[in-house]
C-alpha cells in the first residue's frame, strides 16, 4: 500500500481512537436508543403532517405538491433542531472524558501523531451524529413523491445540518485539547449552542424590523450565521428572500445571495480553524500548559478573597445553620472564573436593562422596538438561568456519587431532608442573583411608566386596539411586572432545581441526570405554556390566571397585555380586571410550584435510603 494512502487512512477510517469510539460507543444501547427516538420523532412528525395536511379524500395535484414542500420545510427545520440538541450529547464525552489529564497522558504516549489524536476523536464521535443525520433520508426521499421538493433543496438541507453537527463536534475538540474544563463544561457548551442561535435570530428579527434586510424583509448579515435561518432562506424564498445573483460581489454576495452555502462553508472552515488549533496545542499540553504562569495573587483574585491559583489554604468562612446549603452556595464561587462569569451576567444584565430604558427614552427605539427588545432579552435570560438551574441540580447528588463525597456524608449525622433541603437552599441561594437579572430587567420600564416617563407622558403609555377595534390606552409595560416576574421565577426555578435533584439522586451519572431533568421540565413548561398561551387570549378572566402558570406567557402578558390577555382587556375596566387576575394567578403559580417543590422532596426524603443503597459503589 503506498505510504501516503495508508496515512490519509490512518487519520480517517483506520484511526485507532476513531476505530475505538466507533465499536465501544456502537455496543450501548443509549445510543441506539436516541437513534431511534430521533427516527421516531421524525416519523411522527411526518405522519403528523400528513394527516394535518389532508383535509379531503380528494387532492389536487397542486395542492399535493404543495403539501409535501411544508411537510418537507418542518422536518427540515426539525431535523436541524434535533442535530443541534443531540449532537452535543454525542460530543458530551471529548468533553468530560478526553479532557481528563490523565486519558492525555496516555495517548501521548502513544506514536501517533498530533493530527492523528485530533482527527481520531472528532471522526469517531462525529460519526454518531452524521449516522444519525443521514439515516432520516428515506424521510426526506418520501416526501419527493407529493412533488414541490426538489432533490437540491434536500442535499442542500443536509448540507446545512452536517455543517451545524461538524461545527459543534469540533468545538468540542478544542475545548477537550484545551484541558481547561471539566465535566461541568458539557452544560456550558449546551448553553452557548443554545445562545448563539437565539442571540442570531433576534438580531435577525430586529434587523429585519428596521427595513434593513434584503428588499426590507428578507435576508440580512446574520442569516447565514445561523443554520435555521439559512435553512428559512432556502426552503421560504417568498417570506425571506435572498439577494438575486448578481446583485453583490466577493462576501457579500455569498452571505446575502446564498446563505445556505455561507453557512455550509463557513461552519466547515471554522471547524478547520479549530481541528488546526487543536492540533498545534496538543502535544504541549493544551492551553492549560501552555498558559500557566508562576503561582503568584493578582489584584483581582485578592479583591474576591482569593488565593494564588492552586493554593490549598484560604481564610476561614462562616458556615451557615446548614453546612450543606453553605456549601452548595459557596462551593459555586470557589474560583475566579466562576465568580465572574456570574458577576458579569449580572453586571451586563443590569446595563443592558438601564441602556434599553435610556435609548426609549430618547427616542432612540420606538414603544414596538422596546417591547420586542425586552421580551428578547428578558426569555433568553430565563432560558439560560433555566438550564444553568437543572445543571447544577442534577449534578449536585450524582456527582458526589462519582467521586465518593455522597459516602463521607452519609457518615455524619446530617439526615436526609437536612441533606436535600440544604442543597435547594444553597442552589436557590446561589441562583438568587442571577434570577433578579430578568426581574429587573422586566421590572425598569415598568417603573418608568409608573413615574410618567421622567416627565414623557407620551411615552409612559400607549394606545392600542382590543380584539372588537376598541381604543385602550396601556402602560408601555405593567407597572407591576417586576413584582409579578418575581413571583413566578423563584418559584419556578426551585421547581427546576427540585427536579434536577430528583434525577440527581436517582441516576447513575451525571449526563443521565441532565438529559432526564432537562426533558422533564421542558416537557411540564411546554404544556403549561401552550395551555397559558392559548387561554390567556381565549378565555376572559380566568385566562390571565391560567396564563400566569408559565413563566413565559406571564412574561409576554406584562410586556404585551391587550395582546396576550386579549378577551379580558376588551375595555379599559377589563384592564385591570385582566391585571388583577394576572397577579392572583402569580400567586397561585407560586403556591403550585412551591406544593411540587415540597412533594418531591418529602417522596425523596421517604425513600432516600432506600435509593442510595440501591446505587451504592456506581459510578
Amino acid at each position: 500500500m503506498p505510504v501516503f494512502l495508508r496515512w490519509i487512512l490512518r487519520l480517517g477510517p483506520l484511526n485507532p481512537i476513531a476505530v475505538r469510539l466507533v465499536q465501544n460507543a456502537s455496543r450501548r444501547a443509549k445510543h441506539n436508543y436516541v437513534r431511534s427516538a430521533y427516527l421516531a420523532v421524525l416519523s411522527l412528525a411526518m405522519l403528523w403532517g400528513l394527516l394535518g395536511n389532508t383535509r379531503t379524500g380528494d387532492m389536487s395535484y397542486r395542492e399535493l405538491a404543495a403539501s409535501g414542500a411544508t411537510l418537507f420545510a418542518w422536518i427540515a427545520y426539525l431535523q436541524v433542531a434535533l442535530i443541534c440538541i443531540l449532537a452535543p450529547v454525542f460530543m458530551a464525552g471529548a468533553i468530560a472524558h478526553e479532557a481528563n489529564p490523565r486519558t492525555w497522558d496516555i495517548l501521548l504516549t502513544t506514536p501517533m501523531s498530533k493530527l492523528e489524536l485530533v482527527l481520531g476523536n472528532l471522526l469517531g464521535r462525529l460519526f454518531f451524529v452524521l449516522a444519525l443525520l443521514f439515516a432520516s433520508l428515506p424521510l426526506f426521499a418520501l416526501t419527493q413523491f407529493f412533488g414541490g421538493v426538489p432533490g437540491r433543496a434536500i442535499i442542500a438541507a443536509y448540507m446545512v445540518s452536517a455543517g451545524a453537527a461538524t461545527l459543534v463536534g469540533a468545538a468540542a475538540i478544542a475545548l477537550s485539547v484545551s484541558r481547561l474544563v471539566g465535566q461541568r463544561a458539557v452544560f456550558t457548551f449546551y448553553v452557548s449552542v443554545v445562545t448563539y442561535i437565539a442571540a442570531t435570530i433576534a438580531i435577525d428579527a430586529w434587523l429585519r424590523s428596521r427595513g434593513l434586510g434584503v428588499q426590507g424583509f428578507g435576508v440580512t448579515w446574520v442569516s447565514a450565521l445561523n443554520p435555521f435561518l439559512a435553512l428559512r432562506s432556502l426552503l421560504s424564498p417568498a417570506s425571506y428572500p435572498s439577494a438575486i445573483d448578481g446583485t453583490y460581489s466577493g462576501l457579500a454576495a455569498l452571505m446575502l445571495e446564498t446563505p445556505a452555502r455561507a453557512w455550509t462553508l463557513g461552519s466547515l472552515g471554522l471547524s478547520g480553524i479549530l481541528v488546526l488549533f487543536s492540533t498545534l496545542t496538543v502535544r504541549a499540553g493544551g492551553l492549560r500548559q501552555v498558559t500557566s504562569r508562576a503561582a503568584r495573587v493578582p489584584w483581582y483574585r485578592k479583591m474576591m478573597g482569593l488565593g494564588a491559583e492552586g493554593e490549598e489554604h484560604r481564610p476561614p468562612r462562616t458556615v451557615w445553620n446548614n453546612p450543606i446549603a453553605w456549601r452548595e452556595a459557596s462551593s459555586r464561587n470557589a474560583t475566579f472564573w466562576r465568580i465572574m462569569a456570574r458577576w458579569s451576567f449580572v453586571a451586563l444584565g443590569a446595563i443592558s436593562a438601564v441602556v434599553i430604558v435610556v435609548l426609549y427614552h430618547t427616542d432612540v427605539l420606538s414603544a414596538p422596538d422596546l417591547r420586542f427588545i425586552i421580551r428578547s432579552v428578558v426569555f433568553t435570560e430565563v432560558f439560560l438561568i433555566a438550564l444553568v438551574a437543572m445543571n447544577m441540580a442534577a449534578t449536585a447528588v450524582a456527582g458526589e456519587r462519582e467521586d465518593g463525597t455522597l459516602d463521607l456524608i452519609l457518615t455524619t449525622p446530617i439526615t436526609p431532608r437536612l441533606y436535600l433541603m440544604g442543597k435547594l437552599r444553597g442552589l436557590v441561594s446561589y441562583l438568587l442573583p442571577l434570577i433578579a437579572v430578568p426581574i429587573f430587567t422586566i421590572a425598569l420600564p415598568g417603573l418608568y411608566a409608573l413615574t410618567g416617563a421622567l416627565g414623557r407622558p407620551e411615552r409612559a403609555t400607549l394606545t392600542e386596539s382590543t380584539i372588537q377595534g376598541a381604543s385602550i390606552d396601556v402602560p408601555v409595560v405593567l407597572p407591576e411586572a417586576g413584582l409579578i416576574a418575581a413571583l413566578v421565577l423563584i418559584p419556578f426555578i426551585a421547581f427546576c432545581v427540585m427536579i434536577g435533584l430528583q434525577w440527581s439522586l436517582k441516576s447513575k451519572g451525571t449526563l443521565s441526570a441532565v438529559v432526564g431533568t432537562v426533558a422533564v421540565v421542558f416537557i411540564v413548561s411546554g404544556i403549561l405554556g401552550m395551555c397559558g398561551w392559548a387561554s390567556g387570549s381565549d378565555m376572559p378572566v380566568v385566562g390571565p390566571v391560567l396564563a400566569a402558570l408559565s413563566p413565559a406567557s406571564v412574561l409576554d402578558a406584562l410586556v404585551v397585555p391587550v395582546q396576550r390577555l386579549a378577551e379580558t382587556a376588551i375595555d379599559p375596566a377589563g384592564l385591570n380586571a385582566a391585571r388583577l387576575s394576572l397577579a392572583i394567578g402569580a400567586i397561585i403559580s407560586a403556591l403550585v410550584y412551591l406544593g411540587i417543590v415540597y412533594a418531591v422532596i418529602t417522596a425523596l426524603v421517604r425513600n432516600f435510603d432506600f435509593t442510595v443503597r440501591k446505587l451504592a459503589g456506581t459510578n
